[in-house]
C-alpha cells in the first residue's frame, strides 16, 4: 500500500490537500512502513482550486493523508480509487496512527 503525506518541512502532516506543495510518499506492506520519495508539486500562493495539481502527483498512490481537504477534492480523490485520511501531527506519529487502524480493521 502507498500512503501519500502532506507535509510542508517532511516532518509534520501540515498542510490541506489542496494547497500541498510536497508529499512524502511511503510503502506499507506489513512490518515498518519504507519512505519512497518526496513529490513536489507546483502551487500558486494565490490560486483556489488546485486539488488537480495534488492529485495528479498522488494518482499512483493507495491513502493520501492531509490536515484537510475541499468538497470537489475529497469527491475527486474518491473518484480516483484513493482514501482520504484527514490527520495531522509528526510524520511518524501519523503514520503510526494509520497502519494501527488499518491492522485493527483487518483483524475485525
Amino acid at each position: 500500500m502507498r500512503i501519500a503525506l502532506a507535509s510542508s518541512s517532511g516532518e509534520e502532516v501540515d498542510l490541506h490537500f489542496g494547497r500541498a506543495s510536497q508529499f512524502l510518499v511511503y510503502e506499507y506492506s506489513g512490518g515498518k512502513p519504507r519512505f519512497l520519495e518526496k513529490r513536489t508539486v507546483e502551487i500558486s500562493e494565490t490560486g483556489k482550486h488546485q486539488w488537480m495539481k495534488a492529485l495528479d502527483a498522488i494518482r499512483d498512490c493507495d491513502v493520501v493523508i492531509a490536515v484537510q481537504a475541499g468538497l470537489r477534492g475529497k469527491v475527486g480523490i474518491e473518484d480516483a480509487g484513493i482514501k482520504f485520511v484527514a490527520d495531522e501531527g509528526p510524520v511518524e506519529e501519523v503514520l503510526e496512527r494509520w497502519i494501527r487502524h488499518t491492522e485493527f480493521m483487518k483483524s475485525v
